[in-house]
């Protein structure tokens, strides 16, 4: 039987949506009632052609509202009906989102029903509270051998999300039992999450974001070797002050060393150009000495002439090696999506037009550690569609990646990589990555308990610091605490 049809704004131009099956009583009442209220259960064995579309109870931006009285005063302006209950919801959680990546299942969102379920540690270590980053926040505490990654949070801009993390850390330290010896954080010294773990009191321990990120994948495999990532990502702060995202590190546990980047882009505006994809490749024509071309092009999307003299003079125009920020310059010059309603929603439509991957041979360049994708981009100016767009872009990137980490890998005898950042988050490149370093007879670690994102950046931050410190916990209360996260540029 054919489910109801829904309407293509849920997610709009996405190919893939996703599914769950009744869980609450109130989700079995409302098919019952769509069944015409049979009675017995047999009801519950066939298949209904009613579709419900759920989401979560909070405004857009805010976490999820459980007490019956904040529910009403939360959500009155956008809910015609609200229905409560006399049993008080205990502790905010979201549904837990997987998707199947290379054969196996992988978080995009990790809460209800897997937290607050451990993730095992290759050792045990100190007792440390991790806080994650600014987007996508979660919070992290160790226990002997267990790591344990708290519910989503959400991005910490907003006093209601502030509050949650506070309300995250004391209910998951209180029921875990557990004392931190330190507080791990983003190397980002103005991220809310900083600055909380600032004042708590105790010993703090800055971690880089992109080693977090390789650290998170090293921890759930069990691996305690050096090892060779790569953080395919948005945003980070660098050990040099720079604006980092697409990154080849070499980790050892508390300490990590970067090897190689992606090439610099320019960012017209800073943050927004990661909501105005139309920006980065405005960036991309510079560069490409195109730069007549971009009012052109992007006359009815904003002040075009005016970005192009920001990223020739410089100004307001950070440079960064985001593998994300490479995604949405692609997108700007394919049009899909010139201007995004949130971060990362051009390239998730990117992926959604991908059918057949394919490499655009010498479409990149190589050199001192460094990949170069501006012949890539230059290709995508002559395709004859979008969707073909993306096909040439997702394969030439996974081809380019793949040719940029092997030599690392051969050089230093290394036989894996840990792959992570948000990047991942997109099936076809995880997959397309994984594959193709198998057959180069190296196996790639993908991001699987905890989500490839900044979802699963606390735990990386938990297991590099903790990495650092003596055990047991008697001990390390009386050593002094190593930074963390230092690198060569």
């Amino acid at each position: 039987m054919d489910a109801s049809p829904l309407a293509p704004a849920i997610a709009l131009d996405l190919a893939w949506l996703g599914v769950m099956l009744p869980y609450t009583p109130l989700h079995y009442l409302l098919f019952h009632e769509a069944a015409g209220r049979p009675s017995g259960t047999g009801w519950l064995t066939g298949a209904q052609d009613l579709t419900l579309v759920m989401t979560s109870a909070n405004p857009g931006g805010e976490p999820l509202a459980i007490g019956n009285d904040e529910a009403h005063r939360r959500l009155a302006a956008i809910a015609e009906v609200i229905t409560d209950h006399d049993r008080d919801i205990v502790i905010r959680a979201d549904d837990s989102v997987v998707r199947m990546v290379a054969g196996a299942p992988a978080f995009l969102r990790r809460g209800r029903g897997f937290v607050p379920v451990p993730i095992r540690l290759p050792r045990a270590v100190p007792s440390v509270l991790a806080v994650g980053g600014h987007l996508k926040s979660t919070i992290c505490v160790t226990r002997g051998n267990e790591a344990f990654l708290s519910q989503h949070i959400g991005d910490l801009d907003n006093a209601a999300t502030l509050d949650f993390l506070e309300e995250t850390v004391a209910h998951l330290l209180h029921v875990l039992g557990v004392e931190p010896v330190a507080v791990a954080h983003d190397l980002h010294p103005d991220f809310h999450s900083t600055r909380f773990a600032e004042r708590l009191g105790l010993p703090t321990i800055p971690v880089q974001h992109h080693h977090a990120h390789v650290a998170a994948v090293l921890a759930e495999h069990g691996v305690e070797e050096p090892a060779l990532g790569l953080a395919l990502d948005g945003f980070g702060l660098g050990s040099d002050g720079g604006s980092w995202g697409g990154e080849m590190l070499l980790v050892d546990g508390a300490r990590a060393s970067r090897i190689g980047h992606l090439a610099h882009l320019a960012q017209p505006g800073g943050d927004v150009a990661a909501r105005q994809p139309w920006r980065m490749a405005a960036a991309a024509l510079v560069r490409l000495d195109r730069a007549d071309e971009i009012s052109a092009r992007f006359a009815e999307l904003g002040p075009a002439k005016g970005v192009r003299r920001m990223i020739e003079s410089g100004i307001n125009s950070p440079l960064t090696s985001s593998c994300g920020r490479w995604f949405d310059a692609a997108c700007g010059l394919l049009g899909v999506r010139p201007t995004a309603s949130f971060e990362g929603e051009a390239p998730m439509i990117l992926e959604s037009l991908v059918r057949r991957p394919y490499p655009l041979p010498g479409a990149w360049i190589v050199k001192d550690g460094v990949l170069d994708l501006l012949p890539l981009l230059e290709a995508l100016l002559t395709v004859g569609s979008a969707a073909e767009g993306a096909d040439l872009f997702h394969g030439t990137l996974i081809a380019a990646v793949i040719d940029w980490a092997l030599p690392a890998l051969r050089e230093r005898g290394l036989r894996r990589i840990a792959l992570s950042g948000g990047c991942l988050m997109n099936g076809v490149l995880a997959e397309g990555l994984s594959s193709g370093f198998a057959a180069a007879g190296v196996e790639a670690l993908l991001p699987r308990k905890a989500p490839a994102n900044d979802g699963g950046l606390s735990l990386g931050q938990a297991w590099a610091a903790a990495s650092g410190l003596p055990y047991p916990e008697q001990e390390a209360r009386s050593q002094p605490f190593p930074a963390i996260g230092s690198s060569v540029v």
